[in-house]
């Protein structure tokens, strides 16, 4: 809990040890010059980030959406056509077949958040009305982010 507590620590120190030089050109382009601890500390937060997800096996705390639930003969079958039919209308999140004697569930999603996963609930729920968020093992959602000290934009 103390790595936790030190790793979004970091978040915000990020931005008050941070002093940004911008400078525009006439072309269009956007100029940024960084002090260099930003990099050093967003590769401590990274590494923090990788010795939380290997203790826990690459899982974290954090939310799914459950959008299917059945037991039976055939409830398999049946989850992996709905598992195939959300891959098809939300390429973007991954599908979970989970099984928990006698249900047969699909999971969708790695959300950090409660609210990120609400957010997709509302676009989810259109096409599958009895999804709700669940609190569930994730596995880490890769971050975009930037390796060089300057930038254009």
């Amino acid at each position: 809990m103390r790595a936790k507590q030190m790793v979004l620590a970091f978040i915000p120190m990020l931005f008050l040890i941070s002093t940004l030089k911008l400078s525009a050109q006439q072309q269009g382009h956007l100029h940024l010059i960084q002090d260099p601890r930003i990099d050093s500390l967003l590769q401590l937060h990274r590494n923090l980030n990788k010795q939380l997800v290997e203790r826990d096996e690459g899982f974290l705390e954090g939310y799914r959406i459950q959008i299917f639930m059945e037991s039976g003969n055939d409830a398999v079958e049946r989850a992996e056509l709905v598992i195939e039919e959300f891959n098809e209308d939300f390429p973007h999140l991954q599908a979970y077949l989970i099984y928990r004697q006698p249900y047969y569930r699909v999971r969708v999603g790695d959300f950090r958040s409660r609210l990120e996963a609400e957010g997709q609930l509302k676009r989810i729920s259109r096409q599958y009305s009895q999804a709700f968020v669940i609190k569930d093992k994730i596995r880490l959602p890769q971050l975009k982010y930037f390796d060089n000290q300057q930038h254009d934009l």
